[in-house]
Parts: structure tokens; sequence; C-alpha cells
């Protein structure tokens, strides 16, 4: 018989299933992985902000990337390496803690669509109207967008939250590594019913806005290219192009899995990981990705990293 605890304010984590033998290696991974996220996206943030032959609006709009993965990784990973260490019953977490972990959780994934979508729009504009791109990309048109991108997360992820919060629980475990909306009305033993409408209709509607821009917009500049004969506009159309698809792929695929893996209880500890992983890949990758592919950015690396003072000889 299942055991009700009403309304408590502290959960049992279930965490990652691993044994003895294998827990410090997991955690070496994942502290690795985090410290490379940290650093790699603080590097990446320091130089566009320091930069100024970066101070366009590609890379001012990139830099809402890291961010986020900051903060997803941030709210997310050491939370998780600290449970790897602890056994599963002193894996505890504060009601308000774990609602700060679902609405960070959800603003990380959120924001990696709209983000992207607003990158989407930024290559369509230097693509397709290369001769207006620096007026209709102004600094004010950066700023509305990363504003519309951000608010647009907020207030979806807000609506999500705020169905759930009302509800009485009446169970304590959270069978997931991290809390989400899912994990937290799961708690409940009342009626989900809209919870789960609206979680499916935020689902569909951001999947679905997300995958049409960014198809719509690489159909145009495919079009473009095609009847074109600039080889220098297709070069570059290449170039910067396969840099944002290649992270909305990996980020598409990753939450992909995630979705999947949830209709398949008999895989729960494979959820599991995959749902940490949401995080880490992109978050190790779009810096990766982001620095090889851009010449001033591999520029501004090499400056720093093999420049040379010339000693004077006598």
């Amino acid at each position: 018989m299942e055991n009700y605890t009403y309304n408590s304010l502290i959960f049992q984590m279930e965490g990652l299933k691993v044994s003895q033998t294998s827990k410090y290696a997991v955690f070496f991974f994942f502290l690795v992985s985090y410290i490379f996220i940290f650093v790699a996206n603080v590097g990446i943030l320091i130089i566009i902000c320091v930069d100024r032959s970066l101070h366009q609006p590609m890379y001012l709009l990139f830099i809402n990337l890291p961010i986020n993965d900051l903060m997803g990784n941030s709210l997310l990973v050491p939370r998780v390496l600290a449970d790897i260490l602890l056994p599963p019953s002193e894996r505890l977490i504060h009601y308000y803690e774990c609602l700060m972990q679902a609405f960070t959780t959800h603003m990380f994934g959120t924001n990696a669509h709209t983000i992207l979508m607003i990158m989407a729009f930024d290559r369509y504009n230097a693509i397709c109207n290369p001769l207006h791109y620096n007026t209709i990309m102004s600094n004010k048109m950066v700023l509305r967008l990363t504003l519309a991108a951000w608010g647009v997360a907020f207030l979806l992820v807000a609506v999500l939250l705020g169905l759930t919060i009302p509800l009485k629980r009446c169970r304590s475990l959270i069978t997931n590594p991290y809390c989400d909306n899912a994990s937290l009305f799961k708690l409940s033993c009342e009626n989900v019913f809209i919870n789960n409408i609206y979680g499916l209709t935020f689902t569909v509607v951001l999947l679905t806005s997300s995958i049409g821009s960014v198809f719509l917009t690489y159909a145009k500049i495919t079009a473009v290219c095609l009847t074109s004969k600039n080889k220098s506009l297709n070069s570059k159309a290449l170039k910067t192009c396969s840099t944002h698809l290649c992270l909305y792929l990996i980020m598409l695929v990753s939450g992909m899995i995630l979705i999947l893996l949830h209709r398949f209880p008999e895989y729960a500890e494979y959820r599991k990981i995959s749902a940490i992983l949401f995080n880490v890949v992109p978050g190790s990758l779009n810096p990766i990705i982001y620095g090889v592919q851009s010449n001033e950015i591999r520029k501004c690396l090499s400056n720093i990293f093999f420049s040379r003072k010339v000693v004077p000889t006598f």
C-alpha cells in the first residue's frame, strides 16, 4: 500500500542509480563536464564582451546561449554531483529549492528554442537582405529580440508552474535526477488533467513554432543561394548558417531523445541520464562549435594563447 505524506516540504530525490564501483567514475565525468561548460561559456562571454570587433548582431544574439547554458547547468549539475555521493535515503530537497530547479530547467529548454529562433532571423536578414541588414538588425532590434526570447520563455514557464503550485501534494518521492514540472504534479493526488493538457500544448506549440520558423528560414536562404551566382555570398551563408543549424540540431535531437524515453518506463535510468545530458551536451558543444567556425573568435583566441612578445636583440 502506498504511503501518503500530505503537503510535505521535504522531498526525497531518487536520482541516478549507480553502483558503488562506478559512482566515482560517473561523478568525475559530470564534474569535468561542468568545469568545462563553466570555463568555455564564461570564456566566450568575456571574449565577445571585451573585443569590439565582435559587437555585431550575430554575436550579441549568440551570447544568450552561453548565459542560458550557464544558468541551466549551474542549478542542475552541482546538485546531481552531490546526490551521486549520497545514499538514496539522504537525497533530500526542499520544496522551494525544487520549484526553483524546475523553473530553471524549463527556462533552459524553452530559451534554447527561442534564442535559436531569433538567431535564425538574424541569419535570414544577413543572407536574404544584405543591403538592409544593418538597418534591420540595429542595436535596438537586437535588444528587442533578446527580450522577446527570454520574455516568451518566462511567460510560458510561469504559467506551466503556476498551474502546478496550487496542487495539494500527497507524495514526496521525486523519481528523477532533478525537479521538473512533471515530477512536481505527479506528487499530487488531485486531477492533473489541465496540467497535462497545458504541458502537451506547451510542447507542441514550442516545437512547431521552433521547427517551422527554422525550416522556413533555411528554405528561403537555400533559395537565395541557389539563384545567386555570388560565390562570396554562398560561402558566407554556408559557414554561418551551418554553425547555427548544427547548434539547433544538437539541441533538438537531445530533447527528442528525452521526450521519446518518457514513453518507455522500462528505460527509466536511460531517461534520467538523457535528462542530464540534455543540459550537458549542448552546454559543452555550443562554445566549441561557434569558436571553431568563427574566424573572429579564432583570431581572438590565437591572440590570447599564441601571441609572443618580440624580445629585442642587441
